[in-house]
């Protein structure tokens, strides 16, 4: 006897108990689970499961309705129609294809972004499988399972409703390697803190407008970064090291740095910084967060005073892809499972390098290159775009205190 595909659903007031009733109940007829999803929101249970049948449809409708009613549940049985010519359990009209993840991120996420999202997932043919909430702190988070038959027309069409509805969306192809990502890094200069740390040396030494105007263009890729870093330090010399020491202690770590840091350790992740700024900076970071790895350039200091000089390889562009392969190799981690996450021009060779390159509020010239961008000023959220939900986040959290 060829088997008959059914699609059983069942919900109401989630208890104990539910579920081994429901799967009771299927198991006095001869079936095989095809497939099977369960949540519960606001106590409210639903529970879908489909199932290969060889026996009585009408029989497993009265099961399933009886065991349904003794819970004061609401059930539902659908026969699938052979006659259309589908597949059972793939939905008509939509093709086969590849998986993907698609995070959204809003503060808040409201529904017209998600409709416009859910439009632009159907107007490219391809189907939203599931929904999940991934969380509700320092950002509303929901994750969509989306099976297209052009993933490269999803993700055009999602960037441009990123644009549309102002909200984060990250596209990531499903697979193991999503959540198998081992090193993590990060630039230091607006990502990983909030400042540009050599716009406030350059303030302390009188000469804000200039340093700042030379890095605004550098960030943007409009000048040589290499050039444009060493004409801005040769406008520090004279700075003391007492300068440096209150300019150091003074920087701000972007919100959600610690819990970023502290969530990826704690889940075997090796993460540092690569610097195209300076290591009296990295230095303090890397004590104060337990960084793995650390890579910057080293100002020139002489009788306890800046020279305007840097002191042995310059750390650019380039540079900072090298460090990203030398650290993953000194870890043992491929580059496929490497993220590096930044903001400006200077990041651009880094994140093509990674497995995963991530723009963090970033210049125009980063987002273009980048595999997804994140414009929330949360460092954290970008945990939910790895893969990792806000319920696991505070478990990380709430382990590594005690």
């Amino acid at each position: 006897m060829e088997p008959t595909s059914i699609l059983v659903t069942i919900s109401g007031r989630d208890r104990p108990g539910v579920t081994a009733w429901f799967f009771a109940a299927l198991a006095a007829h001869d079936v095989d689970v095809r497939d099977v999803e369960q949540v519960v929101i606001q106590d409210r249970l639903i529970t879908a499961v489909l199932i290969d049948l060889r026996g009585d449809p009408a029989a497993l409708r009265h099961s399933v309705t009886h065991a349904a009613d003794a819970l004061g549940m609401e059930c539902e049985v659908v026969v699938a129609n052979e006659s259309d010519g589908a597949t059972p359990g793939t939905p008509v009209g939509v093709e086969r294809g590849s998986r993907s993840h698609v995070i959204m991120m809003g503060r808040p996420l409201r529904p017209g972004a998600i409709s416009h999202v859910a439009q632009c997932v159907a107007d490219v043919g391809a189907n939203i499988e599931s929904v999940t909430r991934l969380a509700t702190e320092p950002v509303f988070s929901i994750e969509m399972i989306v099976r297209s038959p052009d993933p490269a027309a999803l993700r055009a069409g999602l960037v441009r409703a990123a644009d549309d509805t102002g909200i984060d969306i990250a596209v990531e192809q499903a697979g193991l390697r999503r959540r198998a990502k081992r090193l993590v890094v990060l630039d230091v200069d607006s990502t990983l803190i909030r400042d540009e740390a050599i716009d406030v040396l350059a303030e302390r030494a009188g000469v804000g407008g200039q340093v700042g105007d030379i890095t605004a263009r550098a960030m943007n890729g409009q000048l040589d970064f290499a050039e444009s870093l060493r004409a801005r330090v040769a406008l520090l010399e004279g700075l003391t090291v007492d300068d440096l020491a209150a300019v150091r202690d003074s920087l701000e770590l972007t919100p959600g740095a610690r819990t970023f840091v502290r969530t990826l350790r704690r889940v075997g992740c090796h993460v540092g910084v690569v610097s195209g700024g300076f290591t009296f900076v990295t230095d303090r970071f890397v004590a104060e967060l337990g960084l793995d790895f650390a890579a910057a350039n080293v100002l020139e200091i002489v009788d306890g005073r800046l020279t305007g000089r840097l002191v042995g390889e310059l750390l650019d562009r380039a540079g900072k892809a090298a460090a990203l392969r030398r650290f993953a190799e000194r870890f043992g981690v491929p580059l496929s499972q490497t993220v590096a996450v930044g903001d400006g021009a200077n990041d651009i060779d880094m994140l093509e390098a990674a497995g995963l390159g991530v723009a963090f509020n970033a210049k125009s010239a980063l987002r273009a290159a980048a595999d997804t961008s994140v414009n929330l000023p949360y460092l954290d959220s970008i945990l939910f775009v790895l893969g990792i939900s806000g319920d696991e986040v505070a478990e990380a959290i709430a382990a590594d205190d005690a």
